[in-house]
């Protein structure tokens, strides 16, 4: 059989692991995932292996969020060699120094090991708000590294930028023109000499879903003439030397190298113009440099045309041409570089609690008085193939329409519709499995093929834990974590637990567009099946919102050594409790309040089932937000029974 000859290497190649997962990624001969934290495969960590230890440890249910700090260290060691190995190339004139946007991912875990494993390139933060600055003063950032402060500044965030001035590297950066008249004016109150940056705004645009980041029409940053009258406004006040930054910013996930080409030419050549004026230090390109989620390796959405050193390449040659032809020192270049060295580090673990969309699974037994139609659906479904499955299929959507039209007039009753409907479903997911034999991607055919999908339901929120595949139909790579020495023979949709239609995952890592299904495999009866869903450190953890009252995942961070690996850290998750205490419910009183009202006159409820309300609702409350497992049993292995179809012979 063609299922007894499937190996690892085809779900490595069927799911393009190798594609999005950028060496950290991979299969062993027992089919599960492993994690190479530092791409050294003699440093694996056996996911499964991984999950048996969670499952044993009893404290923490399912979905849990993977966290691999080591992952955060060689993206910082990939990213800075990167320009290290351009600077050398074109024997640059100057450094180099990498900064971690903090609006990517603001988890103190996170920044903490960010800090730790960047300390040897002195990487620095950039803030956007003055909780972000507050956040990362706490965090014992090096006197040396650089804080670049961004965003719309009120005086509060003004003046504790200020203030530091002398504890940290901190660089002001001008977002808004009339910024610049209150960092003086507080300056000058505080007696204290800023260090100021300005943001520009190119003619250049971006590429991808970001695009309207940048350009003439950008939230953020200086035209020409701004600039300029900034520059007016420091040498007036003799203040000149304190313009030490210039930056500019042209969107997120660039998908395609030429417009980084264009930006970095007009940014260096104005950056070339200003040091005329100013003796400015550092040019910060930004960031902007793409993830491949989909492994496509193309300038769509979800990918990127460019490698990280061809990214590198490029920033470095044309700054230094350009401060060649204009003779003026090389900067330092800066780049923040957030979604590349954060996204890979972490991923979702959940599990599927059942399958929806199985039509064909509760078949009746046949009966002598059942209508002709049930006659004629039992003979398609016995007769349909590869050569007659068009003809078959349209006179199953005959025969269910009478059926419809014979219920609507009270001539069968909900035994017989139930028969029919199962027939007919039972006709068409034959009929869509030879239209894929037979490679027919008519419409008709394609829109069967998702009609007959099976919906597994994950464990997990997608607004919780993956808000931007909702919010912007980002792809994130989602595949089965075990049993990928299995021939998948399921093709389905994940959706999430949420009320919500829109808590399914509708595009998958495949191609340049993302493909609609998942080949997933049959679930066994008292076995979990366990998803992943990959590439979630950018963004995902900051914008997650409390849909349906889901909060955050349970946390493990894993450490990978000498060919073994240890759980170094475990965060818990949100609790019913901590929740309702966040929206303002006051649990402290809440049981009381319950409780009161059950003992009200009105009501006459035994003290037992009291005791019995007032103990399910300390429990909830303490519990978990997600869906409760319950502990694997016997029977492991085998197929799960859907139900007994029977077909008249």
């Amino acid at each position: 059989m063609i299922s007894d000859m499937w190996k690892a290497e085809d779900s490595l190649d069927l799911y393009g692991i190798e594609n999005w997962g950028n060496g950290y990624f991979s299969i062993n001969d027992k089919g599960n995932i492993v994690i190479a934290p530092n791409k050294d495969r003699g440093q694996c960590v056996d996911i499964m292996d991984l999950i048996e230890e969670i499952e044993k440890s009893k404290d923490l249910e399912f979905p849990v969020l993977l966290r691999f700090p080591q992952i955060l260290e060689d993206r910082i060691n990939e990213i800075t060699g990167a320009f290290l190995g351009s600077i050398e190339e074109f024997s640059y004139k100057g450094t180099y120094q990498p900064i971690f946007p903090m609006k990517v991912n603001q988890r103190k875990e996170v920044i903490e090991y960010i800090i730790k494993y960047g300390a040897k390139y002195g990487i620095g933060l950039e803030v956007g708000t003055k909780a972000e600055l507050l956040a990362a003063l706490s965090l014992g950032l090096p006197r040396e590294a650089l804080l670049i402060c961004n965003g719309y500044k009120d005086e509060d965030y003004l003046r504790l930028a200020l203030s530091i001035h002398n504890v940290n590297n901190i660089v002001i950066v001008v977002d808004l023109f009339e910024e610049i008249h209150d960092i003086l004016k507080y300056a000058e109150e505080m007696h204290i000499v800023p260090r100021v940056g300005m943001r520009v705004k190119l003619f250049s645009r971006g590429s991808g879903r970001w695009v309207e980041s940048g350009g003439e029409s950008a939230k953020f940053g200086l035209s020409t003439s701004e600039a300029l009258e900034l520059l007016r406004l420091l040498s007036e006040r003799g203040l000149i030397d304190s313009l030490k930054m210039i930056h500019f910013h042209i969107g997120s996930q660039i998908t395609d190298i030429r417009t980084i080409k264009n930006a970095m030419n007009e940014a260096a050549r104005i950056y070339a113009k200003a040091r005329k004026m100013a003796n400015i230090e550092y040019l910060n390109v930004g960031g902007g440099l793409s993830v491949d989620y989909n492994g496509s390796n193309t300038a769509t959405p979800s990918s990127a045309n460019y490698t990280l050193r061809e990214y590198a390449n490029d920033v470095v040659y044309t700054v230094q041409k350009i401060c060649e032809d204009e003779d003026v020192p090389c900067p330092t270049i800066v780049s923040e570089s957030g979604r590349a060295i954060a996204a890979y580090h972490s991923m979702l673990i959940f599990k599927t609690i059942g399958k929806k969309n199985a039509k064909d699974s509760l078949l009746r037994p046949a009966k002598e008085e059942d209508p002709i139609q049930i006659d004629d659906l039992c003979s398609a479904f016995k007769e349909i193939n590869t050569d007659n499955y068009k003809e078959h299929y349209h006179d199953a959507l005959q025969y269910r329409d009478e059926l419809y039209d014979s219920f609507n007039l009270g001539n069968i009753g909900l035994e017989e519709r139930a028969k029919g409907e199962t027939l007919f479903w039972m006709v068409c997911k034959k009929a869509a499995f030879l239209a894929k034999q037979a490679e027919d991607d008519s419409d008709e055919f394609l829109e069967l093929k998702k009609l007959v999908s099976q919906k597994y339901i994950g464990n997990f929120s997608l607004f919780q834990s993956v808000p931007d595949m909702w919010g912007v139909e980002q792809i994130f790579p989602t595949i089965p974590l075990h049993r990928l020495n299995e021939m998948p023979c399921e093709r389905g949709r994940i959706v999430d637990i949420t009320c919500d239609s829109d808590g399914e995952i509708k595009r998958y890592a495949g191609d340049s567009e993302g493909v609609e299904y998942l080949d997933m495999h049959t679930l066994m009866e008292n076995e979990d099946y366990y998803l992943g869903i990959f590439l979630l450190g950018a963004y995902q953890d900051t914008l997650g919102d409390f849909h349906n009252l889901l909060g955050c995942a349970h946390e493990v961070h894993v450490m990978a050594d000498q060919g073994d690996w240890y759980i170094c850290q475990k965060v818990e998750g949100d609790t019913c409790r901590k929740l309702l205490d966040f929206f303002n419910y006051e649990t402290k009183d809440y049981i009381w309040e319950i409780m009161d009202r059950c003992v009200d006159k009105h009501l006459s409820i035994p003290k037992k089932e009291l005791e019995q309300i007032e103990s399910q609702l300390n429990r909830t409350l303490k519990g978990y937000t997600y869906f409760i497992t319950k502990t694997n049993g016997g029977n492991r292995g085998r197929e799960k029974e859907m139900g007994c179809s029977v077909i008249r012979g």
